[in-house]
């Protein structure tokens, strides 16, 4: 309770001092610390610099000094192991991807034949037999739900 309290009016006091400029500091009896634009009275209160310094353009690092930036980073196993996961999942997708487009390629493939031919033949049980209209429209119908559910 007192960490949100605190939070909340450094966030006050900070947006406060965009606006007015002087922050100041102070703790009460209880210990919590309290931030204001004036100073309690008759208690001690330090002043806040709110200043914020003005970001340094970016220039590009010598050899030596992102050498030395990574030498300075510890090696995080765990960062290594999400890089992987990350690829893992990415490759996993990638080939889930290839899949259902194959697959929306055959059934509209198949919509086309069924739809430009009114006179199919299909192997049942070894045998070829021609597919009746009902039979036809049928799969028109079972197809064209398929690439409505499947393909966009």
């Amino acid at each position: 309770m007192h960490r949100m309290i605190f939070a909340g009016s450094l966030l006050l006091a900070l947006a406060t001092s965009a606006m007015a400029g002087q922050v100041y500091k102070w703790v009460d009896a209880q210990g919590v610390t309290h931030f204001g634009a004036q100073p309690p009275d008759g208690q001690e209160a330090t002043s806040v610099n709110t200043s914020v310094p003005k970001p340094r353009p970016s220039l590009p690092l010598l050899d030596s000094e992102i050498e030395q930036q990574q030498a300075s980073q510890p090696a995080s196993k765990p960062v290594g192991d999400q890089k992987a996961i990350d690829e893992k999942v990415k490759a996993e997708v990638a080939t889930q991807e290839a899949e259902r487009r194959k697959y929306c390629d055959n059934i509209r493939t198949n919509l086309a034949q069924l739809q430009n031919n009114p006179r199919l033949r299909t192997e049942v049980n070894g045998e070829m037999r021609r597919l009746s209209e009902e039979e036809r429209q049928s799969r028109i119908k079972d197809a064209e739900k398929a690439i409505s559910e499947n393909c966009n």
